[in-house]
């Protein structure tokens, strides 16, 4: 049974269908928040990193939040794949044997930053002039940049509840900010859906800027000191842009999008919301995501998430990411199989 799904929107499929599965055509990549459940497409990950975009020479705008971004910050090192590498075992072999505050949380993270970027501390991925990477976090406002827990728990129900009316409010409560190179050819520039900051990406801020984007409110302490951006409170910027779903019909490419699920979250709050779903915005995308076949087969039929942290014991948990990251490897051998055999118009899937 098929392990990988390929969906896309109609500009993408006549594209594909005219040309091929082909690095050439994409001028976009995402990669979304979502914790662990990276670790269930990690094996597309690396096949994308280490195969499909080695030879790329034409510039690749990338974009995460949280997680994403930090696989992200793999591919725009020197060598990816041993970033990747680092990543893998940094992020898998966290332990948490007794309930951390949000501070030893971040302490952690820390770390697994510090050894994602390795010895260049973020100068390649900064200077990179092939991949362009772009990061997302998010400023509290109002009671969202309170240091009480209390304060903060109100401000998180008050933005739940004003988004269930509409997701334009989140802008009364967290302010979006894309951090990256300065680059005027870049699709993200102009992103006005949200209130929308733009702040360079640099070797002095890398570090806080990854540090923040993964900061899930009440998991970890948020940020506050970015050098380059305005004092406050930084947290996870999957909380506007959990899965994406922003205006990018002016792109010159297509987007490619590893995922972990066919549908497309916009928000943080968006989640339990089944009827707010992403539909208008990946008319040029191309998605590769597992199919449920896949999914029922990994470990405890499911992808790993953030629970597994309370539910299991640290070695339990090691032993099942680790299980599921060998077992994501199928899904880079099902994509290279198509493009070997630039079949994909028979699989392909419209979005």
């Amino acid at each position: 049974m098929s392990a990988l799904r390929f969906l896309a929107g109609p500009t993408a499929i006549k594209q594909i269908e005219a040309n091929g599965l082909k690095p050439a055509l994409f001028t976009q990549l995402l990669a979304a928040s979502g914790g662990p459940k990276w670790i269930g497409i990690a094996g597309l990950d690396k096949y994308l990193f280490g195969e499909f975009f080695s030879q790329q020479s034409k510039p690749l705008h990338t974009l995460g939040a949280s997680s994403g971004a930090w696989r992200l910050a793999c591919l725009g090192q020197k060598d990816p794949l041993k970033a990747y590498s680092r990543f893998e075992e940094l992020y898998i072999c966290q332990r948490y044997d007794s309930k951390p505050t949000p501070q030893q949380v971040s302490e952690q993270v820390k770390g697994i930053i510090g050894g994602l970027l390795g010895e260049e501390s973020g100068r390649d991925i900064v200077n990179n002039s092939v991949f362009k990477t772009h990061f997302l976090a998010c400023r509290g406002k109002h009671l969202n940049q309170l240091p009480s827990r209390l304060a903060l728990g109100l401000g998180l129900a008050t933005t739940a509840a004003s988004n269930l009316i509409s997701r334009q409010s989140l802008g009364l409560h967290f302010e979006r900010f894309l951090f990256s190179s300065v680059d005027a050819n870049s699709p993200f520039n102009t992103l006005n859906d949200l209130p929308s900051q733009h702040v360079a990406l640099t070797e002095n801020n890398i570090a806080q800027v990854l540090l923040a984007t993964g900061s899930i409110p009440w998991v970890l302490a948020p940020v506050t000191d970015i050098p380059g951006a305005p004092k406050g409170h930084y947290v996870d910027g999957g909380i506007t842009d959990y899965h994406f779903d922003l205006p990018l019909s002016h792109a010159q490419g297509l987007t490619l999008y590893p995922h972990f699920y066919p549908e497309i979250t916009p928000g943080w709050f968006d989640k339990s919301l089944s009827w707010r779903r992403a539909k208008h915005n990946y008319h040029n995308a191309l998605i590769l995501a597992p199919t449920q076949s896949y999914l029922d087969g990994l470990p405890y039929g499911k992808l790993p998430d953030r629970g597994d942290f309370k539910h299991l014991s640290s070695d339990q948990r090691i032993k099942y990411w680790q299980q599921t990251i060998s077992m994501s490897q199928v899904l880079a051998e099902e994509l290279d199989n198509v493009i070997e055999r630039q079949n994909i118009m028979d699989f392909i899937e419209p979005f």
